[in-house]
């Protein structure tokens, strides 16, 4: 029976968090990144709108990874005011296209997707720009993409301790609680964000913050700081000083990063940032661009996310759906 034949794949957020484990994510974002950094992937660029009504934003990504597999298109919602009901603030659906006849592949959620691909993409960009010896995690939020980070981080660094930071007390203490018993290492809830931040050599902003959480007078020499929060040029998570301290400023993709990433457009407007100072990732990935040049170097990566981490991730999901299809 062909994959046509046996019709497409409807897979549930339970169904995709069991089929993409995180080992999965990593190699599925690393080969999203290397792709873009050889030039082979597709790329069209994204859509972020503001809503008038709301403080939501409405989101559709495109992209296709590979001649193998097929183009990806996601849907979706960033909803900040889910975060105080205990929600996920990202819902999302995402559909693949056959490869070879353009058909309905299949059809999975897109927000665990989204929550797998994102923390896997920040343990890529970890492991490519942190030093070999970090093993201090700084983590500010407290959130599902919080958690999911430092799952993902555990997988390339060994670590020794994290130290957690969220505006809300409980949450944070609730979330120190679940990653010390996940990750058997020393976590520990504290009481504002320069205690998290300090003295870490990585450091995951992963909040809906509208203003800085990370001050860059607070960081170590040779911290590794990850923003995934500064999406939208609204946001900035890191203050201007972290920009000017970082020795490298790498971005997923350079031109989506300098219209989408807040603390990236404020420093292209000052004058503080030039386009050709952006670094992406996959070229770091490929070795075509150098970021970390010595153990002292603060390094800035700020992701604001890619259709083509989708179609990556999505199509690890399809494969490994399809290959326990096949055995039954």
């Amino acid at each position: 029976m062909t994959e046509d034949d046996a019709g497409p794949l409807y897979l549930s957020r339970e169904q995709v968090v069991e089929l993409l484990d995180t080992d999965t994510a990593i190699a599925s974002q690393r080969a999203a990144f290397t792709a873009l950094g050889d030039g082979t992937a597709e790329l069209p660029g994204k859509i972020m709108h503001p809503s008038r009504f709301d403080d939501s934003v409405v989101f559709a990504y495109l992209a296709r990874l590979s001649a193998d597999t097929g183009a990806v298109a996601k849907f979706g919602s960033v909803n900040p005011g889910n975060a105080a009901a205990g929600l996920p603030t990202v819902h999302a659906v995402i559909n693949a296209l056959d490869p070879v006849t353009g058909g309905l592949a299949a059809v999975m959620d897109g927000t665990a997707v989204t929550t797998l691909r994102t923390a896997a993409a920040g343990a890529v960009a970890f492991d490519a720009l942190a030093t070999a010896d970090s093993a201090e995690l700084g983590l500010l939020g407290s959130g599902t993409q919080a958690l999911a980070h430092a799952r993902a981080v555990a997988r390339v660094r060994e670590l020794r301790s994290v130290r957690v930071w969220s505006p809300h007390p409980g949450r944070r203490a609730r979330a120190a609680q679940r990653l010390a018993a996940e990750l058997a290492v020393a976590v520990e809830a504290v009481g504002t964000a320069e205690e998290a931040v300090a003295g870490a050599s990585m450091v995951a902003a992963c909040t809906l913050s509208t203003t800085p959480v990370v001050r860059g007078e607070w960081l170590a020499p040779g911290c590794t700081v990850i923003s995934v929060g500064s999406f939208e040029p609204t946001r900035s998570e890191v203050d201007a000083e972290v920009v000017r301290r970082a020795a490298a400023v790498v971005v997923d993709d350079p031109v989506t990063a300098a219209e989408h990433a807040g603390p990236v457009v404020e420093a292209l407007a000052r004058g503080t940032l030039a386009p050709d100072d952006l670094i992406p990732l996959g070229g770091v990935l490929t070795g075509g661009r150098r970021a970390r040049t010595g153990p002292d170097d603060i390094v800035l990566h700020i992701s604001v996310g890619l259709g083509i981490q989708d179609a990556a991730a999505a199509w690890a999901v399809v494969d490994a759906a399809r290959a326990r299809r096949a055995r039954r």
